[in-house]
């Protein structure tokens, strides 16, 4: 037996027993959740169409959890203008464990047990399995930590018991030439005697040799 639910605007066809994941929904894991939304029932070849629902049926689920779903990329581009913007969404989500299914004169219960386990457990389980189990493969080694190196020993300087010998083998250091100074150059160059000038001749001995 099978019906058809209507819950957060989506369609579920679903069966006593089955594991429904649906948007997000209020209450506490364990609690009771009831689906009045019923669009159809079905039985073998019988079939029930609601006119939009079905009177009287009820579908009953256990809240297993109330999680995250996967995360999607939300990525936004203007062309032509240099506009890129990515983003991340995950979605909140129930699980439901459906575990009666009532209507039309017709029932069907599921007489399993519920685990309320979170998916977040069971995937940090199955790691756990998973690494297990190769390392208690046949022929297969435990992983063994890295050993630690040992520190180098530290070089210790080599004492010497003639330091005066050293000192004199040492070569002395050359002495810097002297700058030459530049005024006693100055004072060494001969200094040179100013131009005399020519005597002007006189015009009246000019006037005396012309009358003569």
């Amino acid at each position: 037996m099978y019906a058809v639910i209507k819950t957060g605007g989506k369609q579920y066809r679903v069966k006593a027993g089955d594991l429904l994941v649906v948007e997000k929904l209020g209450g506490e894991p364990g609690s009771t959740v009831t689906f009045d939304e019923v669009l159809m029932l079905g039985d073998g070849a019988g079939v029930t169409i609601g006119a939009p629902v079905v009177e009287g049926a009820v579908v009953e689920g256990a809240l297993v959890e109330t999680r995250k779903g996967e995360k999607i990329k939300v990525f936004k581009k203007i062309r032509r203008q240099g506009y890129r913007r990515t983003g991340g969404h995950r979605q909140q989500e129930t699980v439901i464990r459906v575990t009666s299914i009532a209507g039309a004169g017709l029932s069907d219960k599921w007489e399993g047990e519920i685990d309320l386990t979170p998916k977040s457990v069971l995937n940090a389980r199955s790691r756990a399995l998973k690494e297990g189990a190769e390392w208690n493969a046949p022929g297969s080694v435990a992983p063994k930590a890295p050993a630690k190196k040992a520190a180098a020993p530290k070089a210790e300087a080599p004492v010497t018991d003639t330091p005066a010998v050293e000192a004199a083998e040492a070569p002395a250091p050359k002495a810097k030439a002297a700058p030459k100074a530049k005024a006693e150059a100055a004072d060494a160059a001969p200094a040179k005697a100013p131009a005399k000038k020519a005597a002007p001749k006189a015009k009246a001995e000019k006037s005396d040799g012309d009358d003569a």
